[in-house]
């Protein structure tokens, strides 16, 4: 066997290998999509009641509530960016942070000192390699979010649009960036403003609440006070909100994981296709190199004797 011979098929022999790490990699992120679609469905009954919930009650008591009362003028805003904390994913990190630097350019234009979170070990990493100053961090749950991790998330954001924002640093608004998952093939990242709450999105949800088709429901009485009530409902619809981001960023980032996988073990293959031809080729090349070197040694041995028998 020839020296290219060798080299092509110590190459063949490394990318076979690489090509098993990454069909294994395919089908545990396929195993993991199924798992994290499930954790999505069975989130979203909770966070739409609870949207509902809060609705009607901001709407049926009419009260002002610092946490849906816009600020006239707001100079400070919080965004919550959230990444993986592995690679191996496409586009997925890239593209949530590219999102987010948009969000972070639009709120600079509009006067407003943009204060960060982070969620994920690329999230930190994008941040720190440019020495950019993250208010706080989190990692090491991203591929299987729970609402416990939620809500520790939740609590400095809350505690911080809670704060003045002249006195103590405070926020004025609450903003989330994460990756919306839609099918195993579309995962868009988007951002969305949490707080304070808007509810120009959710009109037909809260004619829902207020009204049952042509029924309308009586008032309310709360007690002690709508105040507490939203004091006690609001928190939890952040977390919901948080926590249902988590999940979808998580089962984004599996079929991100999954659809990058399956594009390295196809490349592998073809690489592999590549490189058996090549090998085959220095094959044949080393065969008829042999084959020319007998014939000509045999024509010099015919000549030789032939030669002495003059």
């Amino acid at each position: 066997m020839g020296a290219q011979t060798r080299v092509y098929k110590r190459r063949i022999k490394s990318v076979t290998a690489t090509k098993k790490i990454t069909k294994a990699m395919e089908m545990i992120a396929a195993s993991r999509i199924v798992k994290a679609q499930r954790r999505v469905a069975a989130s979203e009954p909770y966070a739409t009641e609870l949207t509902r919930a809060v609705t009607a009650v901001a709407y049926g008591s009419n009260t002002e509530h610092w946490l849906t009362t816009e600020v006239e003028r707001p100079t400070r805003a919080a965004v919550l960016l959230v990444t993986s904390d592995r690679g191996l994913a496409g586009g997925y990190n890239s593209n949530a942070i590219k999102q987010a630097e948009h969000l972070t350019n639009r709120l600079i234009g509009e006067g407003k000192e943009v204060v960060h979170y982070v969620v994920g070990r690329k999230g930190v990493a994008y941040y720190g390699f440019r020495n950019r100053a993250v208010q706080e961090s989190w990692t090491g749950f991203t591929d299987s979010p729970s609402y416990a991790d939620a809500k520790m998330v939740a609590e400095p954001l809350i505690e911080s649009i809670k704060a003045d924002t002249a006195a103590k640093g405070g926020v004025d608004e609450l903003h989330i960036v994460y990756t919306e998952f839609f099918s195993m093939m579309t995962q868009s990242p988007v951002d969305k403003r949490m707080l304070p709450l808007t509810f120009a999105k959710s009109a037909e949800d809260s004619a829902e609440v207020l009204q049952r088709g042509k029924e309308i429901l009586p008032l309310y009485d709360f007690e002690p006070s709508a105040d507490d009530v939203l004091d006690a409902l609001l928190p939890r619809y952040v977390e919901s909100r948080i926590y249902n981001a988590l999940l979808q960023s998580a089962a984004s980032k599996h079929a991100a994981t999954r659809r990058a996988m399956k594009s390295a073990t196809d490349n592998a293959e073809e690489l592999i296709k590549s490189l058996t031809r090549l090998a085959n080729a220095a094959r044949q090349a080393d065969i008829t190199q042999e084959i020319s070197e007998i014939v000509g040694g045999a024509s010099a041995l015919a000549d030789a004797s032939a030669g002495s028998d003059r």
